[in-house]
């Protein structure tokens, strides 16, 4: 039987909500296993949610750089927020944007050994190294993307200043301020909402599949009596929720008036009311340190050793 510790319980509860107990319990039935762990609370109805978060942790700054049809999103990590609020990095960071804007490349490795866009006698990892010794904090260019519309533009959002960015690819064939002001906040809907996907469409059939028989499992634990159509028609509509949360043209509206108007029906209503043909074709969604596991420091144990 595995080694079931505290830490791993803990971290089951925080990523599903469920109870200790329940969490222990599936550990155990899972032997350890984390990912057959919740799935096992999800059919079993003990989890309250379904969706594990990435421990947001590492500190830094999200920023985009857009230039007509083009747009770039980077995202650079510092140790200290200290370090990520100060004029220095805000500069740095605004120059690595524009740095991924005016690159050629999306490769990641390329795009260090480009000449850097301020001083092209130096790569861009070598002004990396240049800037970690002014600031004097172990820095990293963890990511960047890119975004082209060929018919249209591309719309940008940064959020909690600078901590989430998003990046939106907006096909239309009239370009004015109200459009505009629909790209901005549907912007801000995924910035605000983390969706996966744009559409349906984007989905992997896999997934689908695999939370049909999670699904299909817990309905029949709730409803042992129901028939398979009574189950079919639970899984159905549960799945259907789950994708309303998930993709960015299904999610509800966020400043819908009536708490109904979905995001695509709120992009046509912007396109039916200024004669245009309008369509989110894609976006890019990053949040400073998402998945980045932080090093927890216990001040008391730190003291203890410094006197030691």
């Amino acid at each position: 039987m595995a080694n079931i510790t505290a830490a791993m319980v803990k971290e089951l509860r925080e990523s599903t909500g469920a109870g200790m107990m329940d969490c222990k319990k599936a550990l155990n039935a899972t032997e350890g296993d984390m990912d057959k762990a919740v799935e096992y609370l999800r059919e079993n109805g003990m989890a309250k949610a379904a969706k594990k978060a990435g421990r947001i942790a590492a500190e830094g700054l999200v920023k985009t750089a857009v230039e007509g049809k083009n747009g770039a999103i980077v995202e650079v990590n510092s140790e200290t927020d200290f370090a990520a609020k100060s004029e220095k990095f805000v500069s740095y960071v605004d120059a690595v944007a524009a740095q991924a804007l005016a690159s050629d490349t999306e490769d990641f490795d390329a795009f260090m050994e480009q000449p850097w866009i301020e001083d092209n006698s130096k790569t861009v990892a070598v002004a990396l190294t240049e800037e970690i010794a002014v600031i004097s904090e172990n820095l990293k260019i963890r990511r960047f993307a890119k975004l082209s519309a060929e018919n249209g533009f591309v719309a940008s959002y940064l959020h909690m200043g600078g901590k989430i960015g998003v990046l939106l690819d907006v096909e239309t064939d009239v370009d004015n301020d109200a459009v505009r002001e629909m790209a901005k906040n549907v912007a801000m809907q995924a910035a605000a909402l983390n969706p996966k996907y744009t559409t349906r469409a984007e989905v992997d059939q896999d997934f689908i599949a695999s939370e049909t028989e999670i699904l299909t499992q817990a309905a029949k634990n709730e409803k042992p009596d129901a028939n398979d159509k009574i189950i079919e028609g639970m899984v159905k509509g549960r799945i259907n929720k789950e994708l309303k949360e998930i993709c960015l043209l299904d999610q509800v509206y966020v400043k819908a008036e009536d708490g109904k108007q979905s995001v695509a029906q709120y992009i046509d209503s912007v396109a039916k009311a200024n004669n245009a043909n309008i369509t989110v074709k894609s976006f890019v969604r990053f949040e400073t340190g998402e998945g980045i596991e932080k090093k927890q420091e216990n001040f008391a144990d730190e003291v203890a050793a410094q006197l030691k």
